[in-house]
């Protein structure tokens, strides 16, 4: 969970997906704001020069200097705006979609810290067996060695034990350098290196999937999936965006005021001073003619993105169905492989002991050995993988369903010891 934590706190990823929530909550009081009065004010102050000669007898010559200054205040308030009144629709349905867009991201992030987790113990635990196996092979080569001396066995039991430590000294360099790859690929989550983690407690129990039925799965995928929740809202908002271009060829009523004040100094005409006075208030009519077919255009491409979405729509809901499908036998099968790899190591481990008793009397091969207890090792590989599978398959099938959250990563937490 501490991993987590940082996740939250540094993965970019959710960082933009939350910025993008915060920005999408501002679409509704935009939207309302087509619904609501509009005001302004503007206000003008001049200075004013006018000079004229009048030749014709008698001589005239007039050269004034005055100002003028005027204040309106207008306000409308639309009465029927139809278009307004859908794009306000829209905005509510783009609201609730983001929630759910947020929270996908956080299921993504969800996975992805556990894959990243458990790729980097399984790197762990692959150097440990390494090092147990080459440990467990140069005891072998040592004793392969010293049969030679002694004559009880041939120069290739030397050279078996020593191919085989060959190997496990390179498969323990790729594992390390594994480790590496996948501790940088935790850190570009989490903002740094990450230090020792918590490995899977003892006593671990893998249960199949509750409701254990694949149909119950499949259908709370195709209601809950959070895929399919937001391109069912991609579609439902496709459809009010048609009315809303649509909306265009209709007219529009609105209340209409104006309050307006000018003073003067003067004017052209007079060097007399003097103010006035108007309001007004009334309705105004705006009806659409024609706009060189731009509404129809605007409607043809909002009819070919609700096809779009409503396409988008059905690829979720297959993918959604696959993904629960999968994720359900998924689970089930990795239950099934914790089992099974389970008693193989049981009896990779008996197999080995077997053969070193029949080593030590003739009977079995120092090849025999090495071969049985690189079985061994390979078991407690596979068993870990199956152990991993299946925690990252319960994670999986809930987010499928769209019910994945911290809660779920808490009880993986549980599983692990300090």
């Amino acid at each position: 969970m501490d991993i987590y934590r940082d996740a939250q706190r540094s993965d970019p990823t959710v960082a933009a997906a939350r910025a993008n929530w915060e920005a999408t909550q501002e679409r509704v009081p935009q939207a309302r704001a087509g619904l609501l009065p509009n005001v302004a004010l503007s206000a003008t102050v001049n200075a004013n020069y006018f000079g004229t000669d009048v030749n014709s007898a008698p001589r005239t010559t007039v050269d004034r200097n005055f100002g003028f200054g005027g204040l309106t205040v207008s306000a409308a308030q639309p009465l029927y705006r139809y278009a307004n009144t859908v794009a306000y629709g829209e905005a509510v349905q783009q609201v609730q979609q983001a929630d759910y867009t947020l929270t996908s991201a956080k299921q993504d992030l969800i996975l992805r810290v556990a894959q990243a987790y458990f790729n980097v113990l399984l790197a762990q635990f692959t150097i440990e067996l390494a090092e147990s196996q080459k440990a467990a092979v140069s005891e072998q080569l040592a004793q392969a060695k010293r049969n030679f001396e002694v004559g009880v066995a041939t120069i290739t039991d030397t050279n078996e034990a020593q191919a085989k430590y060959d190997a496990i000294v390179a498969q323990e360099i790729g594992a390390r350098n594994d480790l590496e790859n996948q501790r940088t690929a935790l850190r570009a989550i989490i903002g740094r290196m990450p230090h020792d983690l918590k490995r899977l407690g003892p006593g671990f129990e893998p249960t199949l999937p509750s409701p254990n039925s694949v149909d119950a799965w499949v259908d709370r995928a195709l209601a809950d999936n959070l895929a399919v929740r937001i391109a069912q809202y991609n579609a439902d908002i496709a459809t009010l965006e048609i009315e809303r271009q649509r909306a265009a060829r209709l007219p529009t009523v609105d209340l209409v005021a104006s309050v307006n004040a000018n003073a003067a100094t003067g004017s052209v005409n007079t060097g007399f001073s003097g103010n006035q006075r108007q309001a007004a208030v009334g309705i105004q009519l705006a009806m659409p003619l024609y706009q060189g077919g731009f509404v129809d255009s605007k409607v043809r491409e909002a009819l070919a993105l609700q096809e779009a979405a409503r396409h988008n729509l059905e690829v979720a809901r297959r993918n959604a169905l696959f993904l629960a499908q999968t994720g359900y036998s998924g689970v089930a099968s990795a239950a099934a492989s914790v089992k099974a790899f389970e008693q193989a190591l049981v009896s990779a481990q008996t197999a080995y002991e077997s053969n070193k008793t029949g080593q030590e009397v003739g009977v079995r091969t120092n090849l025999d050995v090495l071969n049985t207890q690189q079985n061994v090792f390979q078991a407690r590989h596979d068993l870990a993988q199956a152990y991993f599978n299946y925690l990252l398959g319960v994670l999986r099938l809930k987010s499928a369903v769209g019910s994945l959250d911290e809660q779920d990563l808490e009880d993986v937490n549980r599983r692990l010891r300090g």
